[in-house]
């Protein structure tokens, strides 16, 4: 049975990268599907209706022969201002999403996450939950929720992450997969660093996996593809034209201008090649769900493979090749995308993924511990050449010392339009800490002189702003623990907690004292904690005179203490 996918699209820039990889799904399917049938592929993010009924009739996929009639798309969009979802409704895409998923309102969120969470998200809760109800109901199987969102605005931020709350309570047996684009220094939006706080507290709490996309990231990549399209053009190098793939007459109407008819020529947004490494990155993703392979991962191994402790499920996303459309190569796959930063060969993808140029936000992913990595391939590759690069990119990376195979491989049969092969890796990474930092940095720059906060202390207390701050410092103080010491801080304890005491107090113990507001931690020669002490009481320990003073770790700078010499209990 195939498994569905659903996407939500919150805001204008979710909307503007769902229109772009609905697009791409489109021309890929076409690509692959010549006779047009509606397969279980197909069907992982379409449905297929007949609409010669007023109610449109559902086509199921059966043997994966009936023909594509009128493909809808299993999506969701919302935004606050009708702009982008009027002209994704005017555009060639129009007859793709079904009116009854949209919500849209006129005046929109003014940048602000309070106002997008508390003011619309209250609002428009009932009808939410109903828009997304139609489309859970078309699905036999749904396995997860695809977030397209940016954390810089007030829709995308506010909105996005209620509504992210919301389908947690409603579907709690379905994944969260959550694509967040992340602002970067020199945003117009002035008050995006509180927007971006607000909602990575939302982030880590409910979300399944968060693929953190950095706009400076994509400014890059974008200059570097331009760059090398240029070099192209002069060296003589002519793209292929575009055909037209027969999927267009069936499913979805010739690129037009939107508002102006078929078939007129479109102009390219400044923003769309950012956009369209983004749909990419998703279309890579969801490959196994939608094609055969050799070594097929499904998104729930995604979850358990990649994520070793709660919360921390912030996965750093790679690609190689980098291209922003598929479009120069519609309805031939074998077509090549000049315009793509190719690489030299298998291995050189292995490598590429290592490269900083190559990652969606600005890390050096050899510099940062690593907790876990997924590898998907697409392309006819051989196991044993995905094996071998595979130990040859371990050589290379910072694993934790305990759990150094923790390698995740999938491997797709179909290739991307236009290429040979291609692969995206995710890695959990100690690295986002970077970018986490980033955004508190500029977080204290408005925060600590109180900047804009009345706009936000209209729609919600101003402790919710602190907390947010506190939650932010809480995780990256999670990920630098890990990057240090290669385990995550224990849950804090009080004195008074049983977890933190043995029952009885064996006759070797030794004690231990510690002031009032002090708390320390041990963890034993392998690195598992052993056990947390603060407060004023005492905590016995059996084992204390044999703990390895260099993987000890304390709070509120209590190093001094453990030069001390304990006790023994009297």
């Amino acid at each position: 049975m195939p498994r569905e996918l659903i996407v939500v699209q919150v805001g204008q820039c979710g909307n503007q990268i769902g229109s772009i990889f609905w697009s791409e799904a489109l021309n890929e399917h076409a690509s692959y599907n010549k006779k047009g049938h509606f397969d279980a592929g197909t069907s992982v993010l379409f449905r297929n209706v007949d609409t010669r009924f007023s109610d449109p009739k559902e086509i199921p996929v059966g043997d994966g022969t009936a023909p594509v009639k009128t493909l809808r798309a299993r999506a969701v969009l919302v935004d606050m201002e009708e702009g982008v979802v009027n002209e994704l409704m005017r555009g060639p895409l129009r007859d793709l999403f079904d009116s009854r998923q949209l919500i849209t309102d006129v005046s929109g969120s003014g940048n602000n996450w309070a106002q997008g969470y508390n003011d619309y998200g209250v609002r428009y809760r009932d009808q939410l939950l109903e828009k997304v109800r139609r489309p859970v109901e078309h699905c036999d199987s749904l396995q997860s929720f695809f977030f397209l969102h940016s954390l810089g605005g007030g829709t995308g931020s506010g909105t996005g992450c209620y509504v992210l709350q919301l389908l947690e309570d409603a579907y709690p047996d379905v994944y969260r997969f959550v694509t967040a684009v992340f602002p970067s220094e020199d945003d117009d939006v002035i008050t995006s660093p509180y927007n971006s706080a607000l909602a990575l507290r939302v982030l880590k709490e409910h979300a399944s996996c968060v693929l953190p996309i950095a706009n400076d990231a994509l400014i890059k990549m974008t200059n570097a593809m331009t760059a090398k399209a240029e070099v192209s053009q002069q060296l003589g190098r002519v793209l292929p034209p575009q055909s037209v793939s027969p999927w267009e007459s069936v499913s979805v109407r010739a690129p037009g201008r939107p508002g102006h008819g078929r078939g007129r020529k479109t102009h390219q947004h400044p923003f769309s090649k950012m956009n369209g490494i983004v749909a990419n990155l998703l279309l890579d993703l969801t490959s196994s769900m939608r094609f055969e392979g050799t070594l097929n991962i499904d998104l729930n191994e995604i979850t358990t493979n990649l994520v070793p402790y709660p919360g921390l499920h912030f996965l750093l996303s790679s690609m190689s090749p980098i291209n922003s459309h598929s479009a120069p190569t519609r309805g031939d796959p074998k077509k090549v995308d000049h315009k793509a930063m190719l690489p030299r060969g298998f291995d050189q993808l292995f490598s590429d993924v290592l490269s900083p140029a190559h990652q969606l936000i600005n890390i050096h992913p050899k510099a940062s511990t690593c907790m876990a990595t997924a590898f998907i391939v697409r392309g006819d590759a051989a196991i044993a050449d995905v094996t071998r690069n595979v130990a040859r990119v371990k050589s290379h990376l910072k694993m934790l010392r305990w759990n150094e195979d923790a390698f995740k491989v999938g491997i797709c049969d179909t290739p991307p339009a236009g290429h040979k092969y291609s692969l995206l890796s995710l890695s959990n990474s100690c690295g986002v800490r970077d970018l986490l930092h980033q955004i508190q940095t500029r977080f204290h720059k408005l925060y600590d002189r109180k900047a804009h906060l009345h706009h936000y202390t209209r729609y919600m207390p101003a402790g919710e702003i602190h907390a947010a701050d506190e939650a932010l410092t809480s995780l990256i103080a999670e990920y630098t623990c890990i990057e240090e010491h290669q385990v995550p801080p224990p849950p804090k304890h009080t004195i008074n907690s049983t977890s933190c005491c043995p029952p009885a107090a064996p006759p070797a113990s030794e004690i231990l004292r510690l002031g009032a507001g002090r708390i320390a931690h041990f963890y034993d020669h392998h690195g598992r904690w052993m056990g947390s002490v603060g407060g004023r009481g005492n905590v016995y320990w059996d084992w204390l005179s044999s703990v390895d003073r260099s993987s000890l770790l304390c709070e509120d700078r209590l190093h001094e203490l453990f030069r001390a010499r304990p006790r023994p209990l009297i």
